[in-house]
């Protein structure tokens, strides 16, 4: 059976690092059939398409299950067509988005943190799409500005699971939470169910922090796994705390995740979390650790098993070729992007043969 894979392209170095991923993820290089399903989400496109290509492949995600996307520009204009993140998690009816910080070797970490740290945030809600205005004489003392924020429980619910199955799989702590003591009735439902899912997961350890603690404590970590549930925008500024941490975004995945009504996963996203690097477009400079990392993380959420032994030789590969100081020159090495992508691509094959060979 083939699987197919929604291939949403990009823009500047985006859609650079996409092509370097859709070489790992070969057929003839992971032992998976795959088909690649593309939706042109550059700029031009969208704006030539008034936005439609993008529901059309959020409908798409819905139907295939799966999506790796490259990185896109979000024009700054007001009425443009915007960034295509906001219409693809509603499309996708997304609830969590993932972001897992972890060692690079060879990259010096941030106060000696060692171990895995996850940030579960909510895909939607909040202050992302809040409605805003503002009241009073512009530009008075007197003028107030305003905004209506809301979280639903269902979203609640599936970070507040999510987190306690993402703990239970890697061995990790559940850590951190919102300010309930500031919101009990806003941020005080995301807390109840936080607690509702550490009652049903009684195998997960489960120490709740308030956000500002969560921050401050993280600094004092070190060698233990952290899963920390999070609201959107608590989520967003954790994130790029917790992989800056780990020395650079380089070693990290972004995966948009939808939950069924089973609490099982409906339909993923996978993306790197950095931008399209416009300075470094055309120069073969650019790493493309995160997104090999994303197409990874999307085969290790498929449940046959030639996708997640894919998705392992896929990692390993990627960490042992920096180990082995094959590795661009943002993170201290020499190594041009096609470089590391044909390296990895050996070792992935190299690992699969072996393993195939040991049965």
């Amino acid at each position: 059976m083939t699987r197919q894979i929604v291939v949403l392209d990009g823009d500047q170095t985006g859609q650079e690092l996409l092509e370097e991923a859709l070489r790992v993820l070969n057929p003839h290089v992971i032992r998976y059939d795959v088909e690649f399903i593309r939706y042109d989400l550059s700029l031009e496109n969208r704006r030539a398409t008034n936005n439609q290509v993008v529901y059309e492949a959020g409908r798409a995600i819905r139907e295939h299950l799966v999506a790796l996307k490259a990185a896109t520009i979000t024009p700054e204009q007001q009425g443009d067509v915007g960034s295509p993140n906001a219409i693809l998690r509603e499309e996708m009816d997304a609830d969590v988005i993932l972001r897992i910080g972890r060692r690079i070797p060879g990259v010096r970490p941030i106060a000696g943190v060692y171990s895995p740290i996850s940030v579960v945030r909510m895909a939607r809600d909040g202050a992302y799409g809040a409605e805003e205005g503002r009241e009073g004489e512009p530009g008075s003392l007197d003028e107030f500005a305003f905004r209506t924020e809301r979280i639903s429980r269902r979203v609640c619910r599936a970070v507040a699971e999510y987190a306690f199955q993402h703990a239970r799989k890697t061995g990790a702590k559940v850590f951190g939470g919102p300010k309930f003591t500031v919101s009990p009735v806003y941020e005080g439902m995301f807390k109840e169910e936080l607690d509702a899912a550490a009652q049903r997961y009684p195998d997960v350890r489960y120490e709740p922090q308030l956000i500002d603690a969560t921050f401050a404590l993280l600094l004092a970590t070190t060698g233990e796994p952290l899963v920390i549930p999070s609201l959107n925008r608590d989520g967003d500024l954790l994130s790029d705390m917790v992989l800056q941490m780990f020395g650079s975004i380089a070693g990290s995945e972004s995966m948009v995740i939808s939950i069924g009504a089973d609490g099982e996963l409906a339909c993923l996203m996978a993306e790197a979390p950095h931008g399209t690097a416009p300075s470094l477009q055309g120069l073969n400079r650019a790493n493309p650790m995160a997104m090999i990392l994303a197409a990874a993380g999307m085969l290790s959420h498929l449940k046959e098993q030639e996708a997640k032994r894919a998705s392992r030789a896929i990692y390993e590969a990627t960490l042992e070729t920096v180990y082995d100081g094959i590795k661009t020159a943002d993170i201290g090495g020499t190594a041009s992007m096609d470089e590391f992508t044909n390296e990895v691509i050996r070792r992935v094959k190299a690992k699969l043969e072996v393993w195939s060979a040991l049965g």
